[in-house]
């Protein structure tokens, strides 16, 4: 594949970093299941396509990240003794491959991508036809959304990633544009259960970039690049908006219980809330300057694999943060998922 093979271009992609596509889709498909017009085969088709859709941005921001030398910055930060990770397009730099088999591979992933649409907005076309309130409009209206703000979330002109927007961008993305198109792809309709839990799981996808930004506030100020915690300012601003987007999941899934859209059983989520709560504080104590991780974090983070070689190699104070947001997301669709298959069989 684009000279490389499969497995060197999914591991170039971060496939590492799927939970954030994935999960959010398999939640779809669970929350589509049982309804009438549910197909487990455009529901494969969607949740694969939004996988690949995935690993072509990923390879996207690497392409425009190289064309903007964005390794010397970060190269020239570490010198100066700041803190950064440079674990960034490391096959580029190393020489396996070129710029040009990176431009193939992103064309290989996206048009896997538009095959798996395609196949969606066919298939549902001659269902529901193309107007109406479940017509198969929802497939290019939701890819076309989609895929410009992912092509600029680092591409000129735009460049939203370098403007400070990129977080709630990628959190837009891989939660409700995803979410509702997953739904409609698997049960030909939308409706406001999917909306409304599409919202937080959206705002925790988020998190996982602001955790990594919150993390390299010093050494992205240092090479000029724009944050969203940057954008925020101070580390003081930057803890309370922590703490904010930390909770506002939760708080969205209690105001969608209290006003009905959400049946009851949803607040089992606020289980997730001390993982929310721990990571909260966590950076608050690396914004006071206590960077320092244990030998080994506790298990009721989640899952940490490869804890001893990140350590090592002198990434833990970063990975600790960022795996345990990710964790976190990856708790509430779990449980969301769990409640929803719960409901399917006990709620007539």
């Amino acid at each position: 594949m684009a000279g490389g093979s499969v497995s060197s271009w999914l591991r170039n992609a971060r496939s590492v970093s799927l939970a954030q596509s994935v999960l959010p889709g398999i939640l779809a498909v669970v929350l589509a299941a049982g309804r009438s017009g549910f197909s487990i085969l455009y529901a494969l088709a969607a949740v694969f396509g939004a996988a690949c859709a995935h690993l072509g941005m990923n390879l996207a921001d690497d392409y425009f990240d190289y064309k903007a030398d964005m390794l010397s910055d970060r190269d020239r930060v570490v010198r100066k003794g700041f803190r950064a990770m440079m674990l960034k397009y490391p096959y580029l730099t190393d020489g396996s491959q070129t710029p040009r088999s990176l431009l193939r591979a992103i064309a290989c992933f996206f048009g896997l991508a538009a095959l798996c649409g395609a196949a969606v907005f066919f298939g549902r076309g001659a269902q529901y036809g193309f107007l109406g309130p479940d017509g198969s409009w929802w497939v290019p209206a939701i890819c076309l959304a989609a895929g410009f703000l992912g092509i600029f979330y680092s591409a000129p002109p735009l460049k939203l990633a370098y403007r400070g927007l990129g977080e709630p961008v990628i959190g837009l993305i891989f939660g409700p544009l995803l979410m509702t198109g997953v739904y409609y792809a698997s049960c030909g309709e939308v409706d406001s259960e999917v909306v409304w839990v599409s919202l937080p799981v959206g705002v925790l996808v988020m998190n996982i970039l602001y955790t990594h930004s919150f993390v390299e506030k010093d050494s992205d100020e240092e090479s000029n690049k724009m944050t969203l915690a940057r954008l925020i300012g101070s580390y003081a601003r930057n803890v309370r908006a922590a703490v904010f987007i930390n909770l506002l999941p939760y708080v969205l899934v209690v105001v969608a219980v209290s006003v009905g859209y959400l049946h009851p059983a949803y607040l089992v989520l606020l289980v997730v809330v001390p993982r929310s709560v721990w990571l909260c504080r966590s950076l608050y104590e690396y914004a006071s300057g206590h960077t320092e991780v244990p030998s080994r974090p506790s298990r009721w983070l989640g899952r940490m694999p490869r804890w001893e070689q990140m350590n090592e190699a002198g990434v833990g104070w970063f990975m600790m943060r960022w795996l345990a947001s990710r964790n976190i997301l990856v708790a509430f669709c779990t449980i969301a998922a769990a409640v929803r298959l719960v409901l399917m069989f006990t709620v007539n």
